[in-house]
């Protein structure tokens, strides 16, 4: 299994953990709801991008 996949794996758990457990799409939305859930995005860019450097080497 390559390491992109395991990335976005994890990134699709935390969406549903998000939806589920912390209600981040819920009609009563707040800034604190709408930076974690930005935050969560950048970690997979982030997470993306160290993959796929380290499949290329």
């Amino acid at each position: 299994m390559s390491k992109i996949l395991i990335v976005i794996i994890i990134y699709i758990i935390g969406l549903i953990f998000g939806a589920v457990v912390l209600d981040i799409w819920s009609a009563d939305t707040s800034v604190f709801k709408g930076l974690l859930g930005l935050g969560w995005t950048a970690l997979l860019l982030i997470g993306l991008f160290f993959a796929d450097k380290h499949e290329k080497s």
